[in-house]
């Protein structure tokens, strides 16, 4: 009998769920838009066995994926494991094999050397197929209409370094997917790739070069001309995971770089430039985009650490309030003969992440954005436990052009997951569609799925959709249109 441990990340709203299913036409409130027609897939941890050390973080969970098939006024729903060989061996042993995030030294002797992704981070459609995510490891490649398992891609060995982002961007101008893997020399080291794979899933570049130091690089923008990658001192180390730490500690010492990779073949570590400001935490990105010699990148901005899971190098004790971000923008001139930053730009004074933008303008400046907020003003009552650590209760909408703002709150006893823009046709003008994205439901153990009109938030959503089971809070998720992945009525 599985017994997970009594703690916060296995009990609660965040006991493992382990549910495959499929449930045709879930039951709704309001309107499914009649032009909606696709999948939003979605990825959340999930443990499959309690934790071969006795606890666990919520991030090393084996990775769910969620489908939402949305079409003719109606929802239809399907959960399944993504079959790493993590989940393999594990299953077939009938108990965790794999130990502590990111630690292979903890691992049971007979997976040494096995590739310990979970894909647990991201659910991508790209070049007909779902990838399930995580970054320290190949993409895993699932059937987006069955969901079935296919193996982890390597691009028939043409892919050499062992890491694949969790982040991919795709450029429309040439609808190449754009990657990075960190750690692609091997565990902790400083070795990073930049990748380039054609729309029909070839890898046609594979680039190497060297960070400043060895982080978490969970995301990075684009550009025309550049990959736009932060460094953020949430640092690891061989001798870390020989101490028992956890793999990341953040260390308030070390400056913040940001790094322009061009994007293009034959590139050296003389060709990028590395622009240095001082101490912050970011992790994950808007967009980027270039201005004459200027690179402009948002991203969501802390004074200090906002992983508690991840604590200070240097023993202080975690600060919530530090660690509420706020969208910020990055300035750097490829003209500069320096390496300092031209501006650092605070672009809301709303504590907000995970955010998301329409992305057929991804790499080229944007007027909307959308954001999980935290406001910590409105009424809470966590029945049930947080679902993600800190309260994510609203859904925000910024409009940089004209500045507006608008909130939707999702109630005291509900916190949201990740937004999703789907476009309301292919040629809809930037931001004219829709947002979709999970609702956790802590009174009562159960999720909904909530379709909102993109640029009218406030009013509430146009459709809720029940969802007669619990989904864990989740971390990424993406749409796509049913013609795209053969995924019909």
């Amino acid at each position: 009998m599985a017994h997970f441990p009594q703690t916060p990340a296995f009990t609660g709203f965040n006991t493992p769920s382990r549910i495959e299913a499929d449930i045709a036409d879930l039951a709704h409130e309001g309107t499914i838009p009649p032009g909606m027609s696709g999948a939003f897939y979605r990825v959340q941890p999930d443990p499959q066995f309690p934790p071969r050390l006795g606890d666990d973080i919520a991030f090393n969970g084996d990775g769910m994926i969620t489908r939402f098939h949305i079409h003719d006024g109606q929802v239809d729903f399907r959960q399944r494991w993504a079959k790493t060989r993590k989940w393999q061996l594990e299953h077939a042993a009938g108990h965790a094999l794999f130990g502590a995030y990111r630690n292979p030294l903890t691992d049971a002797p007979e997976v040494a050397g096995e590739i310990r992704s979970t894909a647990n981070t991201n659910a991508f459609i790209f070049a007909g197929k779902l990838w399930a995510m995580k970054e320290d490891s190949p993409a895993l490649l699932m059937d987006p209409v069955s969901m079935e398992t296919l193996g982890f891609e390597k691009f028939g060995g043409r892919m050499t370094g062992q890491t694949f982002t969790a982040h991919p961007k795709i450029d429309h101008a040439n609808g190449n997917m754009v990657a990075m893997g960190y750690a692609a020399g091997g565990l902790c080291s400083d070795d990073v790739t930049y990748m380039e794979v054609a729309p029909d899933g070839t890898l046609i570049r594979e680039v190497w070069f060297k960070a400043p130091y060895y982080c978490m690089m969970h995301d990075f923008g684009i550009t025309q001309d550049y990959l736009v990658l932060h460094i953020v001192p949430s640092i690891g180390s061989p001798e870390r995971l020989e101490q028992g730490l956890p793999h990341f500690g953040f260390d308030t010492t070390m400056p913040v770089y940001l790094g322009l990779i061009p994007r293009r073949d034959g590139v050296t570590d003389a060709d990028i430039r590395w622009f240095r400001r001082d101490n912050c935490f970011a992790s994950h990105v808007l967009n980027a985009w270039q201005e004459g010699s200027k690179i402009h990148f948002v991203t969501c901005e802390a004074k200090n650490n906002m992983f508690p899971f991840f604590p200070d190098v240097h023993g202080a004790p975690f600060d919530p309030q530090a660690a509420m971000s706020k969208p910020t923008e990055w300035v750097v001139d490829t003209a500069s003969n320096d390496d300092s930053f031209t501006a650092i730009n605070r672009l809301s004074e709303v504590s907000a992440e995970f955010p998301r933008i329409d992305d057929r303008f991804a790499g080229r400046k944007t007027r909307h954005g959308w954001f999980l907020e935290m406001d910590m003003t409105r009424p809470v009552e966590l029945r049930g436990g947080s679902a993600g650590g800190l309260l994510m209760n609203c859904l925000f909408h910024k409009d940089f052009e004209t500045g507006a703002e608008s909130h939707w709150w999702c109630g005291p006893v509900s916190s949201l997951q990740e937004p999703c823009f789907v476009p309301r046709a292919p040629d809809a003008p930037e931001g004219d569609g829709w947002i979709v994205q999970a609702c956790n439901r802590l009174d009562d153990a159960r999720s909904d799925l909530l379709i909102f009109d993109s640029l009218d938030i406030a009013k509430g959503p146009v459709a809720t959709v029940h969802i007669p089971i619990r989904l864990r809070f989740g971390l990424h998720g993406n749409w796509a249109n049913g013609d795209t992945i053969g995924l019909v009525a």
